[in-house]
């Protein structure tokens, strides 16, 4: 009954279905694997984020370039302002506003993105604080260069002289006359007049929607095995009961002719022999 198990079509049918179910395993175990390192991730993180509150403040020059084991870590740098800038629609403790961004010429000449501090509403016609004149000596966590999209990052451009969207070398190298650092600073007390902006997490570190799409395509491959292990068992029984059938005179062992075969082998013999003598009939 199992015979149909040797036809070319079915070998093609479980070649198919034993390299199928390996490889959906094997990207859902990938993916979860993914999602998993990103939980860790964002448990170490928040770990360092407490530790990086006690630990002493280190020069800036050490703890370059940023990465997961120093972004949040206290810095001390030391400068002059050269301007600032304000870095519209962001958020602290859910109310919308503004970050005023100070840009610290080092003694190397490079410029150090400074948040002195965050204020609520828009940038237009507010109320800015100067920054402080002469030199000065700054301390605040290290933070990595935004990314457009990322973390409630703005993408949009078009912003009026004066603001930018996100804080990175690449979209301040326009608008500052100088080399810019790959990394900013946010104050760990703002100046006065305007609240602290609690650093924030390292992009990649964070439970964000990556994670969970993560999670979402693992149950996805997952139900694709699931998926093709049902086809094969239907596709099985389906065989079977044709075999069945067949063997008991029920079904035809192939395929029933169609239909118009079958209507013209109905008409009698002694029918079509009248129809021919009719037709070699002269016409009188």
């Amino acid at each position: 009954m199992y015979r149909f198990l040797l036809t070319p079509r079915w070998w093609g049918i479980n070649v198919f279905v034993l390299l199928a179910i390996p490889f959906c395993v094997f990207m859902g175990s990938w993916q979860l694997s993914r999602f998993e390192s990103r939980v860790d991730d964002s448990r170490v993180a928040k770990e360092r984020a407490e530790a990086a509150r006690t630990d002493p403040a280190r020069p800036l020059a050490e703890l370059l370039p940023v990465d997961k084991a120093t972004a949040g870590k206290q810095v001390t740098a030391s400068g002059r302002y050269a301007g600032q800038l304000v870095v519209p629609d962001r958020e602290v403790d859910g109310r919308s506003g503004f970050y005023v961004l100070g840009l610290l010429r080092t003694d190397g000449g490079e410029v150090l993105p400074v948040v002195r501090g965050w204020l609520p509403g828009g940038p237009e016609g507010a109320k800015i604080p100067a920054a402080p004149a002469g030199e000065v000596t700054v301390t605040g966590a290290l933070q990595a260069s935004e990314q457009p999209g990322d973390n409630g990052v703005s993408a949009r451009g078009g912003l009026p002289d004066g603001q930018t969207a996100a804080i990175s070398a690449a979209s301040l190298v326009n608008l500052v006359p100088y080399d810019v650092y790959d990394a900013w600073v946010t104050l760990a007390t703002a100046d006065r007049g305007m609240t602290t902006v609690p650093a924030g997490t390292t992009p990649g570190t964070g439970l964000d929607l990556k994670a969970f799409q993560n999670l979402g395509y693992t149950g996805e491959w997952f139900v694709f095995a699931g998926f093709v292990v049902f086809m094969w068992f239907r596709l099985l029984r389906r065989e079977v009961e044709f075999a069945r059938d067949a063997a008991l005179g029920i079904a035809p062992a192939e395929s029933p002719a169609p239909a118009v075969m079958t209507t013209a082998t109905a008409v009698p013999e002694k029918a079509q022999d009248e129809a021919q003598d009719e037709a070699s009939t002269p016409v009188r």
